[in-house]
């Protein structure tokens, strides 16, 4: 069967198990031989990062053609006005394209674990969080499109993709869930799991963490996502 793991990567974390500073890595975090980063999410950001044993899934989530949802908290500088989100709205211009329309609205501050290092903020200009969905996957996506409308992005959590949603994970904290038959048939997987041929005959070693990492991976058990 199928599985996936929703990890709530933490700031300055790689996508990635292997790099030269092993803790800035998911091996710092996750000990789970044969899952696979589904997409990516920058050094930088935050929040739900999906892996996958399963090739055909992967690529349903990471292909831009599938047009995955993806939903993100950004903390911009400044207060974000209406005329901001009705550009959001219909698309902004990019040096590498229009951005196809986003859902945006503002919000107020989410209930969030500080993030390490914390944002630096100006003195004297505010700040305000506003979220976005989109479908696409350019580089520094969300990042762009709030500075192209005026407000820079100071920190920016991802909280959904999909059906999948980071609510209850704490950064650091991954959960393992195994897909259904239902699933399976929603997403129209085949039923047996397969490696990215990309991965075969070199799969990452991830490497155990000791303590306090053990109560982390104790929560890798199945569960359905939120």
């Amino acid at each position: 069967m199928a599985s996936i793991i929703l990890f709530n990567k933490p700031y300055g974390i790689l996508s990635q198990f292997s790099g030269e500073d092993p803790t800035t890595t998911l091996s710092e975090f996750i000990d789970a031989p044969g899952f696979y980063p589904a997409g990516r999410l920058d050094k930088d950001s935050e929040g739900l990062l999906l892996l996958t044993d399963c090739g055909q899934l992967q690529h349903q989530i990471s292909h831009p053609n599938y047009d995955k949802q993806k939903t993100y908290w950004a903390q911009v500088e400044g207060t974000v006005d209406e005329n901001a989100l009705q550009q959001l709205r219909r698309g902004v211009a990019l040096k590498d394209g229009t951005t196809k329309p986003a859902e945006a609205c503002c919000i107020q501050a989410p209930q969030v674990a500080p993030r390490i290092p914390p944002i630096r903020e100006r003195k004297h200009i505010p700040t305000s969080w506003i979220a976005l969905k989109i479908s696409e996957g350019k580089n520094r996506q969300v990042r762009r499109m709030t500075a192209a409308v005026g407000f820079p992005t100071l920190r920016l959590i991802r909280v959904a993709v999909g059906d999948w949603q980071l609510e209850g994970l704490a950064p650091g904290d991954w959960i393992k869930h195994t897909l259904s038959d239902e699933e399976i048939k929603s997403l129209k997987l085949s039923s047996e799991p397969r490696i990215p041929h990309r991965y075969r005959g070199s799969a990452p070693k991830p490497r155990h963490r000791k303590s306090p990492a053990s109560s982390r991976k104790a929560r890798g058990s199945s569960k359905s996502p939120s």
